[in-house]
C-alpha cells in the first residue's frame, strides 16, 4: 500500500510539472511572440533555443554525476526520431501560420484518435467502450470551449495533417524507445535534443523567414526579451522532461486526454492575466472537458483492474493444463515402465 500511494503520488507530480510547465511555456511564449509584447516572429528558431538549454542542462548532469546516460541507442533510432519530433514542430507552426484558429484546435482534438487508431495499428493495443466514450467527451469539451471560425485551404490542411501524424508517432516512439532501450526519460531526452537543437538552429531561421518573412539578424534584442527567452527556455527543460516521463509512466493517449486540462488552464490564465474573453460556451466547454478527464481516469483503472482479473485466471489456467499434462506424461512414463518390467519377468 506505501509503494502504490508514492507511485501515484510520484505520477500526480510528474503530470503537475507538465501542467505547470506547459501552461508557464505558453504565457512566456505569448509574452516574447506577442506584438504587444517583444514581437519575436522566430517560432522554429525559439525551439532551437529551447532544446540547445536542454541539451546543455543533459551536458552538465553527466558532468556532474548526476545521470550517466549508459544505456546504448542506436544514432539511427535517434536520428529518425529527431525528425519527426522536428516535422512536428513544423508541421504545427505552419498549421497555425495557414489555417484559422478554430481549424488548428480542431487539428489538436484530431490527435487522440489518430494516437489510438496508430497503437492499435503499430502495438495491437484495444480499447474498452467505456475508454472511448470518455475519450470522445474530453474532445467535444475541448471543442465546444476552443474551436470557433473553421477555415482550412489545401496547404494548411497538408501542413495540419504532417504536425498531426507526425506528433502522435512522436509521442508514441517516446515510450517505445524507453521500453525497447530499458532507457530513463532523462537518459532519452539528452541523448535526442543534441541532435534536434542542431537541426532546428540551422534550418529554423529560413524557414521562420519563409513563415513570416522577418529576418533573425534584422531583430533587435533587448534585456527583457533576452530574459523572457530566457525564462522560456528553462520551462521548455521542465516541459519537454515532464513530457517524456508521463509517457513512460503513462501512455500517448492518456498524455493527450490529460493534456487537455492545460488547455482548461491557457484559457483561465488568459481569462485573468490577460483580459481575453470568457464565455458561457467556455465554461460549459471547461466543464464538459473536465468532466471527460473525470471519467477517463476511472475508466482506465476499471480497465486495468479487468485486465489484473483476467490474468490470474489465465496464469490458473495454464498451470493445471501444465499439471495435467505432466501427470498424464508421468502416469504413461509409469506404465511404460510397468510394462518393460513385466517383459522382463517373462
Amino acid at each position: 500500500m506505501g509503494s502504490e500511494n508514492k507511485s501515484s503520488l510520484s505520477n500526480v507530480g510528474v503530470w503537475a510539472m507538465n501542467v505547470v510547465s506547459s501552461v508557464g511555456i505558453i504565457m512566456a511564449n505569448k509574452q516574447v511572440m506577442s506584438d504587444k509584447g517583444y514581437n519575436f516572429r522566430f517560432a522554429t528558431t525559439l525551439t532551437g533555443f529551447h532544446f540547445l538549454v536542454t541539451a546543455l542542462v543533459g551536458f552538465m548532469s553527466r558532468q556532474l554525476g548526476y545521470s550517466t546516460a549508459n544505456k546504448h541507442v542506436p544514432f539511427w533510432d535517434l536520428f529518425w526520431f529527431s525528425i519527426v519530433a522536428n516535422l512536428s514542430i513544423v508541421g504545427m507552426n505552419c498549421s497555425l501560420m495557414l489555417n484559422s484558429v478554430g481549424f488548428y484546435q480542431i487539428s489538436k482534438l484530431s490527435m487522440i484518435p489518430v494516437v489510438c487508431v496508430m497503437e492499435w495499428i503499430l502495438h495491437n493495443k484495444k480499447y474498452s467502450t467505456e475508454v472511448k466514450g470518455t475519450v470522445f467527451l474530453v474532445v467535444m469539451g475541448v471543442g465546444v470551449c476552443t474551436v470557433t471560425d473553421v477555415k482550412v485551404n489545401m496547404n494548411g490542411f497538408l501542413a495540419a495533417a504532417v504536425g498531426v501524424f507526425c506528433t502522435s508517432l512522436q509521442q508514441i516512439s517516446i515510450g517505445s524507445l524507453q521500453q525497447k532501450y530499458a532507457i530513463g526519460s532523462f537518459d532519452l531526452l539528452s541523448k535526442t535534443a543534441p541532435i534536434q537543437c542542431a537541426s532546428l538552429l540551422l534550418l529554423g531561421p529560413f524557414i521562420d523567414f519563409g513563415l513570416n518573412g522577418h529576418n533573425l539578424l534584422d531583430y533587435e534584442f533587448s534585456l527583457g526579451a533576452i530574459f523572457v527567452i530566457l525564462l522560456s527556455c528553462a520551462l521548455a527543460v521542465f516541459c519537454n522532461l515532464s513530457q517524456y516521463l508521463c509517457i513512460g509512466r503513462f501512455s500517448a493517449v492518456s498524455f493527450q486526454v490529460l493534456g487537455h486540462m492545460k488547455t482548461v488552464c491557457v484559457l483561465v490564465l488568459g481569462w485573468v492575466l490577460f483580459d481575453s474573453a470568457l464565455t458561457v460556451k467556455n465554461i460549459m466547454g471547461m466543464a464538459l472537458a473536465v468532466a471527460g478527464m473525470i471519467l477517463y481516469n476511472w475508466a482506465v483503472d476499471k480497465a486495468k483492474q479487468a485486465s489484473s482479473k483476467i490474468l490470474p485466471t489465465s496464469i490458473m489456467k495454464d498451470n493445471a493444463d501444465e499439471t495435467a499434462n505432466l501427470l498424464k506424461s508421468g502416469f504413461e512414463m509409469k506404465s511404460s515402465k510397468g510394462m518393460e518390467f513385466s517383459g522382463e519377468t517373462k
